[in-house]
């Protein structure tokens, strides 16, 4: 497939932000990113500075050209609090390869959530439609119409009090999704203020894409990256008393 290059770039400066590079070569690299970071530049912050891109530009020095307005080089995204693992194309045959693996489902991603409440069974698979919410436009939300099919596996790791440690390997890659379906579920994730329930431990959403297993675009190596869990996250296992697992 042939990608088109959006060649209205915006003037972006490359800022000194410190970044967790787990995997660099010639073709790509893999970020563990932070949470408070925007993967891009949106419209709704001060869109040209603070984000990941600026800091790829900083740090890396060779980068795909294949350039969208609003995303370069950024095969894929997270939400700004959402942290974990996010993968960067450094040339654009190993752009155009990776569109064609997020398309083709051929790159396993998988999560680790901490959710309100105690998840009753041990692992379950949520297939549903996810579009706009109809009342609230800036929402995602389980819906009958217009939207897209979306297929996400959870299983229990751990469980507290109130609290459940879940992995979710995701089949498709909606906005939203592991939020909207946890919480279609009634295990909303903590921290969740946009999908939540209120009262909340954590100051952020307890979401982090901790692990990516795929075939590397140009050398055909089997990739298994894991991306360490960031300090807030780690502090809510142990307050929330979910720490029977490591990471």
């Amino acid at each position: 497939r042939s990608l088109k290059i959006n060649i209205e770039k915006l003037e972006l400066k490359a800022e000194n932000m410190p970044i967790d590079i787990v995997f660099e070569d010639e073709n790509i690299a893999i970020i563990n990113k932070d949470a408070w970071i925007n993967t891009h530049p949106t419209p709704w912050i001060d869109w040209k500075s603070w984000t990941l891109v600026n800091a790829l530009l900083y740090h890396i020095s060779d980068l795909s050209s294949i350039w969208w307005v609003e995303r370069p080089w950024i095969v894929h995204r997270l939400d700004k609090d959402t942290s974990g693992l996010i993968v960067v194309a450094k040339n654009d045959d190993a752009h155009v390869k990776l569109v064609d693996m997020f398309k083709d489902k051929t790159i396993k991603k998988t999560y680790l959530a901490i959710v309100k409440g105690s998840v009753s069974k041990d692992e379950g698979r949520i297939e549903t439609i996810i579009g706009r919410n109809p009342n609230d436009r800036k929402k995602m939300a389980v819906v009958e119409k217009n939207g897209k099919i979306a297929i996400s596996n959870y299983k229990v790791l751990d469980r507290g009090l109130k609290h459940t440690l879940v992995q979710v390997d995701i089949e498709t890659g909606r906005t939203h999704q592991i939020r909207v379906h946890m919480k279609h579920i009634g295990y909303p994730i903590e921290g969740d203020m946009v999908y939540g329930k209120g009262n909340d431990y954590a100051k952020r959403q307890m979401l982090h894409a901790y692990r990516l297993v795929f075939t590397h675009p140009i050398t055909g190596e089997n990739l298994d990256l894991i991306g360490k869990l960031p300090v807030d996250f780690k502090d809510s296992l142990k307050k929330l008393g979910l720490i029977k697992n490591e990471f």
